[in-house]
């Protein structure tokens, strides 16, 4: 069968090179190249089906070998189902075909397939063994911007990445555009944000902003006021979330080489998101961050393990269902 009806994630075409892109391919010579770079590897896109197959078997391509950020979990499919992993295999490269069982839920249950991202695969074609399948009930779509937080970087799993989490216990179809390294408020991205359709909108980044490209806190009010301009245009009555950068232990207090702390960041995101709500927009809604993951739960100091992963999409999944009107 096709896969593109039951493919969820995905918000552009893909082409030859990149199967399955979280960056609107035809700009790419507009984004920085460490965007560019992570919009390549399909974080958190996926297969949703329904139906009584006991297996589906997946034919595909990969682009490569490289187990990326989740080691061996990059290299895997996974099938959940009623909330819980069902079944994975290893993909093999250049090609294979999975052979994935369904679980026994019920038939009008969606099975999520989480695809093994780390070798970026082109989907080619999809099966049923004993019985059929058809795509998923679309749900809201929610497109969540971010960083490496958002891209789920060090969770152990792509099911484990917070938006991937949130996704699954709201009912909400998660397009992952985090951009590890990269997501500092660029404007190409606000531009593609806003020719995209969403229920919900999420804007969860900032930490790249205190060392990667060192920003000062007038320069984070700004640029935050900025995109929010341009993802209003085009979508003025969507409800948008604002997440300020959670905990990083070694920014909390050490100023960047423009005297901002990753609290003089966050402050500029506060200021930013108030002041377009007492201009009026009543669809717009700002959460510190600072508390939501605890310093425990950072693998690395930076990146949410698996129990940050789901203290995220505890703290701000309900939010986003809620805005979405689910």
């Amino acid at each position: 069968m096709e896969p593109d009806p039951f493919i969820r994630g995905q918000a552009w075409p893909g082409t030859p090179k990149v199967p399955h892109p979280r960056a609107k391919p035809s700009d790419a010579f507009r984004l920085p190249v460490d965007t560019w770079a992570q919009a390549q590897i399909p974080v958190g896109v996926r297969l949703e089906l329904v139906g009584d197959a006991t297996e589906v078997r997946i034919a595909y391509e990969t682009r490569g070998k490289d187990a990326g950020i989740r080691g061996d979990a990059g290299t895997t499919f996974q099938v959940w189902r009623g909330g819980e992993p069902v079944d994975e295999e290893k993909a093999e490269h250049p090609e294979g075909v999975a052979r994935l069982r369904m679980g026994d839920s019920a038939p009008d249950v969606a099975a999520i397939v989480y695809i093994p991202e780390g070798m970026r695969p082109a989907i080619r074609d999809i099966t049923a063994t004993d019985g059929s399948i058809e795509p998923a009930p679309l749900q809201p779509r929610w497109l969540c911007y971010g960083d490496s937080v958002a891209e789920g970087w060090l969770a152990t799993k792509p099911a484990y990445a917070w938006p991937a989490i949130a996704g699954r216990e709201q009912g909400l179809d998660a397009f992952n555009l985090g951009y590890a390294g990269s997501a500092r408020g660029e404007i190409v991205s606000a531009e593609h944000l806003s020719e995209l359709d969403a229920a919900v909108i999420s804007i969860t980044h900032g930490t790249n902003c205190w060392n990667r490209i060192p920003h000062s806190a007038g320069m984070m009010r700004e640029i935050t006021d900025a995109f929010l301009k341009i993802v209003r245009q085009g979508h003025p009555e969507t409800p948008i979330l604002v997440a300020s950068p959670i905990v990083r232990p070694d920014a909390e207090s050490e100023p960047n080489r423009l005297g901002a702390t990753l609290p003089d960041l966050r402050e500029g995101m506060r200021e930013a998101v108030a002041a377009r709500i007492d201009a009026g927009d009543a669809l717009l809604r700002f959460v510190d961050g600072l508390p939501v993951v605890a310093e425990s739960q950072l693998a690395d100091g930076i990146h949410p393990n698996d129990d940050g992963q789901h203290a995220i999409a505890a703290a701000l999944g309900p939010i986003v269902k809620e805005m979405a009107g689910r």
